[in-house]
């Protein structure tokens, strides 16, 4: 993007591969000091997302479960994503014992892994600066700094699709066949983390492979195909398992209709979230948009209202948007400065691709009328990032001209502007930090347009100052993330920003029912006591996984997340029951949504356990013996 005095520009790929004495020693600093802030306090929000934290105990437990990514050792149902992130927690909690550390060290080590992976790609292209550029902003960002803490599947997500990323810059400059083959094989896992969501970055991918791929066209068209069937098969080999296994010796597909992990992939985790509608283990309100039926939008644990303006809202802005509208100016800079040159052109190309990547997945983030939750934006901090790294370096490196520098200035005071309109929706957390970061922006701002090509004495000042200017405003979220325990299965950034879950915080319970049985020592000591196949049963995991985890025993999660799946049956139930292999049934009085849980098999369940065996009261929760007799 480095800008002559009367041509747009042409790249120099050989200055990426130059080594500097500095860099070695910067990029050590910068995984330190990431490594730090992931692994600072690791373990302090307890079992984070409780739900999954089940799956990995269960795992611990019972391989078959570990398999298929169930969400109790007796294997009943599965959590409602593939394994495989859930594979590498488990690992890591056989290795070293199962506790909240051991279980998130892994999505650490991979938040780090994602800054050294980044920092490689966007080197390549435009040197080092430009990858310590990006691997800074992505180490920062709030959602980053949430996720490679907690045990959703994201952080493996978002080291998968950055493997595939640096693979397809690898190959865009060979066209080597294995390198595409790696991009199909990290995006097949990636698929196994977490379905559809992992496609999102084909567009982008694709599209830069096929444009500057020193290669014919026909060559490049073979060279994708190669890379597809990788990918299928990467995918489908878990695919093929899961339909070949007998379903009577496996556990239910949770989140799917006819215990089809394609259905779940397809229905519940494809179109129903871009589209709406109701899911049998949803976890939206009921109404199937991300606000529910009553007051759509107004929620800001379901995203906010669909629309152009969804990044930017109160409910996603301070996870992932900070240097978004930098990211944005970059890349449309970056396109028009590259308008003539070479098709193989390595910084259009990585342009392509880091722009289809943030262009892709935002629009679908901004749009879909499904379930959403804030931190999916956690997609958007590799794409934000290397598109800020890569805009500043080629622009800096081009700083004598003046397109170049005004690049820079109005990244610099956009992102200076926006930072304060983010921090001045907490207007009493940190008060003095807005006007800092925004007075700190114009000035560097000011400094860049007008005066940096004659200042090279005073460089480095205005590079720190443009640095602090740029990210002091989410780090501090991300240090408020580290220093405050986060839980529930929508947590989100920064300061308390209102109800989390239906008028709830994210991850609280209201009491009585299986929620309170969580912390109920009568129930506790009860469930420890025996000895069947599952200690106990109840209507979904909410408080499901909070009891098998504080008594390590296996509970069945009827109808699973929110008890809206059709498994059990009430025929299995019955035989169950029938067959020793459940004890006891805790009552509930729903500690979730409303909505959650209610009609199908579950209330099919309730009523016939009603009917037929009588309740006690264990500490003040309702418990059925269901081998009463």
């Amino acid at each position: 993007m480095t800008v002559t005095a009367d041509a747009p520009p042409s790249t120099a790929p050989a200055a990426a591969q130059r080594r500097v004495r500095w860099e070695r020693p910067a990029l050590l600093a910068l995984l330190a000091a990431t490594a730090v802030l992931y692994l600072w306090g690791l373990g302090s929000s307890g079992w984070a997302n409780e739900y999954y934290a089940a799956a990995v105990q269960a795992g611990t437990q019972n391989w078959t479960a570990w398999l298929f990514g169930s969400l109790d050792p007796g294997n009943s149902i599965t959590v409602d994503k593939p394994p495989a992130s859930l594979w590498l927690m488990v690992l890591s909690a056989r290795l070293f014992g199962f506790s909240a550390f051991t279980m998130l060290l892994p999505q650490a080590l991979m938040g780090v892994a994602s800054v050294g992976v980044l920092f490689a790609a966007a080197r390549r292209v435009s040197g080092p600066a430009a990858g310590l550029i990006a691997g800074a902003v992505l180490a920062a960002t709030p959602v980053a700094a949430l996720m490679f803490r907690f045990n959703n599947p994201d952080a493996l997500l978002v080291l998968l699709l950055l493997v595939a990323a640096y693979a397809m810059v690898r190959a865009i400059e060979t066209a080597g066949t294995r390198w595409m083959v790696l991009v199909g094989c990290a995006l097949g896992f990636a698929f196994l983390t977490k379905m559809l969501q992992a496609f999102l970055v084909m567009p982008g991918l694709a599209l830069a492979f096929l444009v500057a791929a020193p290669v014919g066209l026909g060559q490049r068209i073979g060279k994708l195909a190669v890379g597809a069937v990788s990918m299928i098969v990467s995918a489908g080999w878990f695919l093929a398992l899961v339909e070949l296994w007998p379903a009577s010796s496996r556990p239910y597909i949770g989140g799917s209709t006819d215990n089809s992990l394609l259905q779940l992939a397809l229905g519940y985790n494809g179109i129903q979230r871009i589209a709406g509608g109701g899911a049998p283990g949803g976890d939206g309100p009921p109404g199937g948009g991300p606000g529910g039926a009553a007051g759509r939008g107004a929620n800001l644990f379901f995203g906010g209202e669909p629309g152009i303006g969804r990044l930017f809202g109160h409910s996603m802005g301070v996870e992932a948007s900070w240097l978004l509208p930098a990211a944005l100016i970059g890349l449309a800079a970056g396109v028009w400065f590259t308008r003539r040159a070479a098709r193989t052109d390595s910084v259009r190309a990585s342009l392509l691709l880091w722009g289809g990547w943030l262009v892709v997945t935002g629009a679908v983030f901004s749009f879909m009328d499904g379930t959403i939750h804030p931190y999916y934006t956690v997609a958007l901090a590799p794409a934000v990032a290397a598109l800020v790294g890569i805009a500043a370096a080629e622009s800096w490196r081009g700083r004598r001209h003046l397109a170049p520098r005004l690049v820079l200035a109005v990244m610099m005071a956009v992102t200076g502007v926006w930072a304060f309109v983010l921090l001045n929706r907490t207007p009493d957390w940190v008060p003095w930090l807005r006007w800092a970061v925004l007075i700190l922006g114009m000035v560097v701002a000011l400094v860049l347009a007008v005066g940096v090509h004659r200042m090279r004495r005073v460089a480095a000042a205005v590079v720190i100052a443009a640095a602090l200017a740029g990210l002091a405003a989410p780090t501090a979220f991300a240090v408020y993330n580290v220093a405050h325990p986060a839980s529930g299965p929508g947590t989100m950034s920064g300061p308390a920003r209102g109800d989390g879950f239906g008028g709830m915080p994210p991850g609280g319970r209201r009491p009585g029912g299986p929620g309170g049985a969580m912390d109920n020592s009568a129930v506790q000591d009860l469930v420890r006591g025996a000895d069947s196949r599952w200690a106990a049963a109840s209507i979904g995991s909410m408080g499901a996984a909070g009891l098998q985890l504080q008594t390590g025993a296996s509970i069945m999660a009827i109808g699973g997340f929110t008890g809206g799946d059709d498994s059990p049956t009430l025929a299995q139930f019955q035989r169950y029951v029938a067959d020793g292999e459940v004890r006891y049934f805790i009552g509930s009085d729903r500690g979730g949504p409303p909505g959650f849980g209610r009609g199908g098999t579950a209330a099919e369940i309730t009523a016939w356990v009603q009917q037929n065996f009588t309740p006690m009261q264990v500490g003040g929760t309702t418990v059925y013996d269901l081998q009463s007799g």
